[in-house]
């Protein structure tokens, strides 16, 4: 007999709509679910958790009820909230040791979005430091594993959101992604991983990324429960400085459309490293395109649309980011701080203010000519990673970090240029090697697309649904 977390986000949204469950009652199942699964799972998934806050969101919930059509279908379902996001009255440490007693007073907009459409937070997610690396091996903290083989890592940033989702400790959760930090953890995972357009969701109220690489975006096991969540998401606040054009519906309506007959483009070769395919996902991808024929679309190889001069300037700007972090610090906190972050950091604040400025024209001007490159085709597939995910601690090096940084750019070398480009792209489960692990496969669109690669990814789930797929310890 099926049980509440067996069901996809919006069929519990659904139940709670037709009063057959309360907020109350699906929170609570999640709760005990938690309380009873070993601590792997839960530990590492979740920085912070409040039972009786969790209760007492959802009793308020469950007083207002949904309320007329315009509600959220997720109105009343569990998720959580990444620890790179502030969160009024919890604390929220940004992945560091050195925040640990933080509690800021303020939300930001993606908090602000979840708690309007009527959704339970049952905690923060796990990321690590300043949500930089691409595994999530937070100081002194367990680190986040994919629970299709728990020696594994989640990836990151958002790996303690995707490990959440993927061991149904809650329905959908939020991530955040600058450089493939909600993809990457989807593919360990096996979920569905979504990031948008620059401009889709609002920086309200820091606007912390001033290249625009970082966007949140939704992680969830099917791509209607991830329409469902962008709906939740998107929108712009009236101090943004810049936004995407508002979609023509829902996002989850989009879900539902027969995309027709699509152009896409294909590439394998990696954009930031030099680094071999693993067999599997070699085996997933030619998969994918062969799906992709089978639909009737044009499946087309293409070049890179980056070059190779492209990657030190990312580079540049993202250690720029990284140094916005730590150049607050006091030396005390600087000495706290992870090896990575502080190599990053340094190199960051190494950067003169024309460098940067310099920098950010170059890499606008790559995306530009990717975009015109790109532009005949409605759809760019790659691998996401080029690996199954790794062992726990097989990227991190603290005695090396430069050698740490080189190693995740070997595992996730295609992710990062739709950041630099600002195209929404999306993770999609298909694959799993013979030993049970997952392999993504990423689609991307032009920008301000995501209906339309919200449509093709449904397609695509339904030609060779996943959602059956379950983990051990389900």
């Amino acid at each position: 007999m099926a049980e509440l977390h067996d069901l996809t986000a919006l069929e519990q949204g659904a139940l709670i709509r037709s009063g057959e469950i309360s907020p109350v009652e699906l929170t609570e199942h999640y709760l005990e679910r938690a309380a009873r699964l070993p601590r792997e799972y839960v530990d590492g998934a979740f920085v912070h958790r409040d039972p009786d806050a969790a209760r007492l969101r959802a009793r308020e919930v469950a007083a207002v009820g949904p309320v007329g059509d315009g509600a959220s279908p997720l109105a009343g379902v569990p998720t959580a909230i990444k620890d790179l996001n502030l969160t009024r009255g919890v604390p929220t440490a940004f992945g560091s040791p050195v925040f640990a007693d933080y509690v800021p007073e303020v939300s930001d907009g993606v908090t602000l979005a979840i708690e309007d459409a009527g959704m339970v937070s049952l905690g923060k997610t796990s990321t690590p430091e300043f949500g930089s690396p691409c595994y999530t091996e937070p100081e002194g903290r367990p680190p986040a594993v994919t629970p299709w083989d728990t020696t594994r890592m989640a990836g990151g940033s958002s790996g303690g959101a995707a490990a959440a989702v993927a061991a149904a400790l809650v329905p959908v959760a939020q991530g955040s992604d600058g450089g493939g930090s909600i993809r990457i953890p989807a593919s360990c995972c096996g979920l569905v991983g979504l990031k948008p357009t620059r401009g889709r969701i609002s920086g309200f109220p820091m606007y912390g990324d001033p290249v625009g690489l970082a966007v949140a975006g939704p992680i969830a096991r099917s791509v209607a429960d991830a329409a469902a969540l962008l709906d939740v998401l998107a929108g712009r606040r009236a101090g943004d400085p810049a936004w995407a054009p508002d979609p023509a519906g829902t996002f989850l309506a989009a879900a539902g459309r027969d995309p027709g007959r699509l152009r896409v483009a294909c590439f394998d070769t990696p954009v930031i490293a030099d680094v071999d395919l693993h067999p599997e996902v070699r085996r997933a991808y030619d998969d994918a395109t062969r799906l992709l024929a089978s639909l009737g679309h044009a499946v087309e190889d293409v070049p890179v649309p980056l070059p190779p001069e492209a990657v030190g300037v990312f580079e540049t700007c993202w250690a720029v980011l990284t140094a916005l972090s730590t150049v607050p610090l006091e030396p005390e906190q600087r000495r706290r701080i992870r090896p990575l972050t502080r190599w990053l950091g340094e190199r960051g604040e190494a950067v003169s203010g024309p460098e940067f400025g310099l920098a950010i024209g170059a890499m606008r001007r790559y995306a530009a000519d990717a975009l015109v490159a790109l532009a005949p085709y409605d759809i760019v597939l790659t691998p996401t990673l080029a690996t199954p995910p790794l062992p726990v601690g097989a990227l991190r090096d603290d005695a090396d970090p430069a050698a740490d940084f080189e190693a995740q750019k070997r595992f996730t070398p295609w992710t990062s240029a739709w950041n630099v480009t600002g195209m929404p792209a999306v993770s999609l489960p298909l694959h799993q090697t013979p030993e049970g692990l997952p392999v993504g496969i990423m689609l991307a669109a032009r920008p301000a697309e995501e209906e339309l690669l919200i449509s093709l990814a449904a397609q695509v789930e339904a030609a060779a649904p996943w959602t059956d797929r379950r983990p051990p310890l389900w």
